[in-house]
């Protein structure tokens, strides 16, 4: 089920991003009584209720000339576009601006459902000024303050109020998404696969604006492939409809199982490739590194060109790495197979019993060193998640896990348990915080 979108707009510092961190529960945007802070959009998955969505945090936008006015202007029409509710944040204590009815224009023309959260009413004069407000034309008016978390639940109430609580229909097939830059032949990729011309595939770069899903039958079982828009460096998105793609591509590799980043073999690696991947093991997701267009290549075997990807990608050893030709189908057949296997790994559980044995092997083996008379005991070790998998340890002091015996663990957990494809999370829990 794709998650609903709320979009928080307004001008310059009315309290968007302090409104945006209390929602997500945690600070993410930068706050500071400086005008024009926050100048991209930045969004975060929510929770309220049961009820999840995105949430976008915009750069406040002034109709006065400023620099990266523009921009910012481009980048919150943007986040209107994408967004299902948005809400308008205005500051009771300065009263309504003609930049407020400059925006209230904006969102009139976008036709979404409207929000107005009048914001700083902790200050007196604010309630001066509220019924300024109601000339700006929308149906829904809040009093709250984001600083004090006033009016957030009603705020919160009036937004999901249309929310599903959760999935009618649960998906259960594996969904895998084709990410990387721009024209590595991302769409080639997905037509290969789905052996049909469903996706536009040009030369130019940056064809696909939009993350497309497409089914999949595979071995009698359905999987669902997302292609995804190029994603650019930062620096490197100007057009409207570009910074839209990149947000788009963020959320397709929210919602996938198992990400295949694709590289383009007549380029070689590039430093992006690695971020786009950084980005997928960030989120959790199951990892294939897909080498494209080598049937272009003449001077470099697959060997040498794994240990060169092995190099560069030394914060992903578990990634398996397909050499194929989109456009020629050739080594196409290889790819599958890899998909499966990272699909099995991702939900793979490991016996408890077992699990201790081995960590317990791999502690007598190597024991941790000691800091200050102090060494690191572990007790018990289960698994606590999949997706990707997580293991905790209940240890004597988890402030005396060091970060190269954290690796020593995970590396002994990789080479007892087939986990190839998929990143795993080791948590370390003080035995005493469970006692208490």
């Amino acid at each position: 089920m794709k998650l609903p979108t709320v979009a928080l707009v307004g001008r310059p510092n009315v309290g968007k991003s302090t409104l945006f961190n209390k929602i997500v529960g945690k600070q993410i945007s930068i706050i500071e009584d400086t005008p024009g802070v926050t100048r991209d959009r930045i969004y975060q998955e929510a929770s309220y209720n049961n009820k999840r969505f995105y949430l976008i945090d915009t750069g406040g936008i002034d109709t006065t000339k400023m620099d990266f006015n523009e921009e910012i202007k481009m980048q919150a029409e943007i986040a209107i576009q994408e967004a299902d509710i948005v809400v308008f944040i205005v500051d009771g204590k300065e009263g309504i601006t003609p930049n407020d009815k400059s925006i209230a224009s904006i969102l009139r023309k976008s036709d979404k459902k409207v929000i107005v959260a009048i914001n700083k009413m902790d200050v007196k004069e604010a309630k001066d000024n509220i019924y300024d407000f109601y000339e700006l034309g929308f149906d829904t008016y809040l009093p709250i303050s984001g600083i004090h978390s006033q009016g957030l639940i009603e705020l919160l109430d009036s937004i999901t109020q249309d929310f599903s609580e959760k999935e009618k229909e649960e998906d259960n097939r594996v969904k895998f998404s084709i990410i990387g830059r721009p024209n590595v032949g991302k769409s080639s990729l997905t037509n290969a696969l789905l052996q049909e011309e469903r996706v536009v595939v040009s030369d130019i770069a940056g064809t696909t604006r939009d993350s497309i899903d497409s089914v999949l039958k595979y071995n009698n079982e359905e999987y669902v492939v997302i292609d995804t828009a190029g994603m650019r460096k930062k620096g490197k998105v100007f057009e409207s409809i570009e910074k839209y793609s990149l947000f788009r591509s963020l959320k397709a590799i929210d919602r996938s199982d198992i990400c295949l980043v694709v590289i383009n073999a007549e380029e070689g690696i590039m430093e992006h490739d690695k971020h786009i991947a950084g980005y997928a093991i960030e989120r959790g997701k199951g990892l294939i590194i897909v080498v494209n267009k080598w049937d272009k290549v003449d001077d470099t075997t697959i060997q040498d060109f794994e240990k060169l990807i092995r190099a560069e990608f030394q914060f992903a050893p578990y990634a398996p790495v397909v050499f194929l030709s989109a456009l020629t189908k050739k080594r196409i057949h290889t790819l599958m197979p890899e998909i499966v296997k990272v699909k099995e790994n991702i939900k793979k559980e490991i016996k408890t019993s077992t699990l201790n044995e081995v960590i317990q092997d791999a502690y007598q083996l190597n024991l941790p060193p000691s800091y200050k008379g102090k060494r690191l005991k572990i007790y018990f070790t289960s698994q606590t998640g999949i997706k990707p998998p997580k293991f905790t340890f209940r240890v004597n002091n988890k402030g005396l896990v060091h970060f190269s015996y954290e690796r020593y663990l995970e590396n002994k957990i990789r080479e007892n348990f087939d986990f190839e494809g998929t990143p795993i999370i080791l948590q370390f829990k003080n035995r005493s915080d469970d006692e208490e």
